[in-house]
């Protein structure tokens, strides 16, 4: 039983198969003796990644000293159960990141509880440090959904820089991977990977070409091409004419729109915690259907309910940003959302050029988009004898004010006057 920990025997470890979580088992064992279960999910972070790269880091957890490693397919739960409520909410964190990280942490929690009711843990783990956003994540969800569990955080506690970690992993003989001549931070899935630490740490410094892995340089982009995204009921289901699977949809669309360098974030972000990181990002498949979706709803969505959706859409992503995917607000503003997309089905064209994905066309059988009303042509079917009236009682208030309170502007002073 751990002395640092009383009570806690056995511990499911949110298993990433890299440094951190590889030395992370061990050092539970050695320094609070408890038995360590090795617990990864698949949500997309290898693209093309067969049964065998996940055998080889099931092999290092146990190799680590993991009394059990399990891996769980959460790509196509990923992507129905978060990816796609994003879209629906076109969420961007202060209006640019997609959320990457931010999706897959709840649904890797949920995994976890589930593993330590199989196994009788009576603890969970991760491996954030004290500065990310991720411990939020994880642990605000772990406490929605199992109070009773203990929560330990081995990598926040043991104070150890990345040189001691490989030194330890050396000492140790886990079969790992890194170096210190690698020194980022990666965490991608199907929405796209984030990237941090080293050289992007100078908010001042270009973001080095070796850390791209989904987008290409813009100079080295194909010639323009075009897709077409399919939605129905602002889920993305088709692309190109072709019924796809959305955790399938993105690694494609990935590729299609990474070739022309789309999907490159480079930003200084307000963490949870309190700081403000510099955090490069890239998403081309995430953020070309945001892109699209929000142009078929600007199609099909009426007026207010538009601008009252666009109103919360930052809401919404500031709660799943915060760890608050478990949360009763979260869930009042899905049934929201949904309410809104009944009529978000459609198809929209989107040009890709060098740098850029443009929405160039877009059709729904349910659009309210109206030619008869719209067009200046013969087939004007709007009645412009009633804007005359219309306009008049819409500024009725403001005249009556200007006619008995507004006050005489005063006069605009010449250059170089005092006012």
């Amino acid at each position: 039983m751990s002395d640092a920990h009383p009570g806690v025997r056995k511990v499911v470890l949110a298993y990433s198969g890299g440094l951190d979580t590889s030395v992370a088992v061990r050092w539970m064992i050695e320094h609070w003796g408890v038995e360590v279960v090795a617990l990864a999910v698949d949500v997309g972070q290898s693209p093309g990644a067969d049964t065998a790269a996940w055998e080889t880091i099931r092999h290092r957890a146990l190799a680590a000293g993991a009394v059990a490693a399990e891996v769980v397919d959460g790509r196509e739960e990923l992507a129905a159960g978060f990816v796609a409520r994003a879209v629906k909410a076109n969420a961007r964190y202060e209006g640019r990141y997609p959320l990457v990280s931010s999706l897959s942490r709840p649904l890797i929690a949920r995994h976890l509880v589930a593993a330590a009711r199989r196994h009788g843990a009576d603890a969970v783990a991760h491996g954030c440090t004290g500065k990310g956003n991720d411990q939020v994540r994880f642990e605000v969800s772990l406490r929605a959904l199992a109070p009773d569990l203990r929560i330990l955080a081995p990598v926040r506690d043991w104070g150890l820089t990345r040189a001691d970690a490989i030194r330890l992993a050396g000492q140790w003989a886990i079969p790992i991977t890194a170096s210190l001549e690698v020194p980022y931070s990666i965490d991608e899935n199907l929405a796209g990977r984030a990237i941090e630490c080293g050289a992007i740490e100078d908010p001042w410094a270009a973001p080095p070409a070796e850390i791209w892995e989904r987008t290409a340089e813009v100079a080295d982009a194909p010639a323009p091409s075009e897709v077409v995204l399919g939605f129905e009921r602002g889920v993305p289901t088709t692309l190109d004419g072709d019924p796809v699977a959305l955790h399938e949809l993105l690694p494609r669309l990935d590729r299609i729109a990474g070739a022309y360098g789309v999907g490159r974030i480079d930003m200084i972000e307000n963490r949870r915690v309190g700081i403000k990181s510099r955090e490069v990002y890239e998403c081309p498949g995430m953020l070309t259907l945001i892109d699209a979706h929000s142009d078929l709803e600007a199609l099909t969505l009426e007026r207010d309910v538009m601008h009252e959706k666009q109103r919360l859409e930052g809401r919404w992503a500031d709660l799943v940003y915060d760890g608050l995917w478990y949360s009763p607000l979260r869930e009042a503003l899905d049934a929201f959302m949904e309410e809104t997309q009944r009529h978000v089905t459609g198809e929209v064209r989107v040009r890709l050029e060098p740098g850029r994905a443009a929405v160039v066309g877009r059709r729904a059988p349910r659009g309210l988009y109206d030619y008869a009303l719209a067009t200046y042509e013969a087939d004007d079917a709007f009645r412009h004898a009633d804007a005359a009236g219309f306009v008049r009682l819409w500024g009725l208030s403001v005249e009556t004010w200007a006619r008995r309170q507004r006050r005489e502007e005063p006069a605009v002073p010449e250059p170089g006057e005092r006012p």
